[in-house]
C-alpha cells in the first residue's frame, strides 16, 4: 500500500540538538546512511512535535487527528547514484495517539510506539516529559523562549534553522525488515526561534553502553509554532541491516 501525502498543522515543534562522536553514529546507522558532519561532530537529536488536523489531503481538516510525538533522529547523508541527499534517519518514533500506532507503516510512514506525554506550558516556561509504554524511552525537557544563543555547531539560530530546513527528508524503519519508509516535510512557511533549555534528559543519549561519557552532548534547541504543512511520501529505501541501537523498532 502506497502511503498518501499527509496534511496537518504543527502547533508546536521543539528541535533538540546533540553533538555526537561520528564514529559511534557510523556504527549505529544502517547502510546507505552516513552521519552528516558539522564542525567535526555528528548531529543528532529529538523532535518533540504537537500536531493537529493530521489527515490525508482529501479529508476535511475537522476529521484530522491530534497527537503529541517524539522522534529520535540522526542527521544523515546518502547517495542515489551520483546524487547526494541529506536528511534524517529516525530509529524510533513515539506518539500519544493509538490511531497513529495502529496506522504506522500503513497510513503513516514508519513504526510508532505508544507513550505518555505530560506538558506544562506558560508564556515563559515549557516542560515536556515523555515515557513510552515499553519503558525504552524517557525524555524530560524544561525550557523557555529566547535567551542567549549558545552552540558549538551553529553560529546563529538562523544557521541552525537553515540546517534543519534543508534536512526535511526523513527515513525510518518500516514494518518489513531491512526497509525504510520516507517522508519529506513541506511547510507553507518556515520560522524557528531559539529555545533556552534549562534542563534536559534523554534515556537514549544517556545510555553509556551506546554513548560513553562525553560522546553525546546537548548543543542547542529551536522552537516552531503554528506551521501548516504536509508530508510527501518518498520512495522506500532498502537497507543492509536493521538499526542496531538501544531504541530499535524491530
Amino acid at each position: 500500500m502506497r502511503i498518501p501525502a499527509i496534511h496537518g498543522l504543527i502547533q508546536r515543534r521543539i528541535l533538540v540538538t546533540y553533538r555526537v562522536d561520528p564514529a559511534i553514529v557510523s556504527a549505529l546507522l544502517p547502510s546507505p546512511f552516513e552521519p552528516q558532519i558539522v564542525r567535526g561532530h555528528a548531529v543528532a537529536g529529538i523532535c518533540l512535535i504537537q500536531l493537529a488536523q493530521v489527515r490525508p489531503g482529501f479529508w476535511p481538516a475537522d476529521w484530522g487527528l491530534a497527537s503529541q510525538n517524539a522522534a529520535h533522529r540522526f542527521a544523515v547523508t546518502w547517495h542515489d547514484g551520483e546524487v547526494e541527499f541529506q536528511g534524517v534517519f529516525i530509529p524510533r518514533r513515539d506518539t500519544s495517539s493509538w490511531a497513529t500506532v495502529l496506522l504506522g507503516g500503513r497510513l503513516f510512514a514508519g513504526v510508532h510506539h505508544h507513550a505518555r506525554f505530560l506538558t506544562r506550558e506558560s508564556a515563559d516556561d515549557l516542560q515536556i516529559s515523555v515515557a513510552s509504554d515499553d519503558g525504552k524511552v524517557a525524555i524530560q525537557v524544561e525550557a523557555r523562549p529566547g535567551g542567549k544563543w549558545q552552540s558549538e555547531l551553529f553560529d546563529s539560530p538562523h544557521a541552525a534553522s537553515d540546517f534543519y530546513r534543508h534536512g526535511a527528508r526523513g527515513y525510518s524503519p518500516a514494518l518489513a525488515p531491512n526497509k525504510c519508509e520516507g517522508l519529506e516535510l513541506v511547510s507553507e512557511r518556515w520560522h524557528a526561534r531559539p529555545l533556552a533549555v534549562n534542563a534536559i534528559r534523554s534515556s537514549f543519549f544517556a545510555d553509556e553502553s551506546v554513548f560513553p561519557p562525553g560522546s553525546a552532548e546537548f548543543d542547542c534547541a529551536l522552537e516552531m509554532r503554528n506551521i501548516p504543512h504536509r508530508w510527501e511520501p518518498l520512495a522506500p529505501l532498502g537497507t543492509t541491516e536493521q538499526y542496531q541501537g538501544t531504541v530499535a523498532v524491530c
